[in-house]
């Protein structure tokens, strides 16, 4: 069932593709072009149940080292330390 607004703006959503990526144990997990709802407002994307369990499961594979990721190039930049 796909979600009328966002839940954060009340924009409209739409179908669409994204990118899921999350901080891990000091690692950035990227996953591209992951099917989602996205608001035509603010960007928030939301996953329907069958998109976020398919998701967990990257994550555990990538955690117990059965799922092999290209290296990803990340700055970090401590909020504090920017002038």
């Amino acid at each position: 069932m796909k979600p009328e607004v966002c839940s954060f703006c009340k924009g409209h959503l739409k179908e669409g593709r994204t990118e899921f990526t999350v901080k891990l144990k000091g690692s950035i997990v990227s996953i591209k072009n992951v099917p989602a709802y996205i608001c035509n407002n603010c960007g928030e994307a939301y996953y329907n149940p069958e998109v976020s369990r398919k998701i967990d499961k990257v994550m555990v594979e990538f955690q117990t080292g059965e799922l092999l990721a290209h290296p990803l190039a990340a700055g970090e930049i401590e909020y504090d330390k920017v002038a």
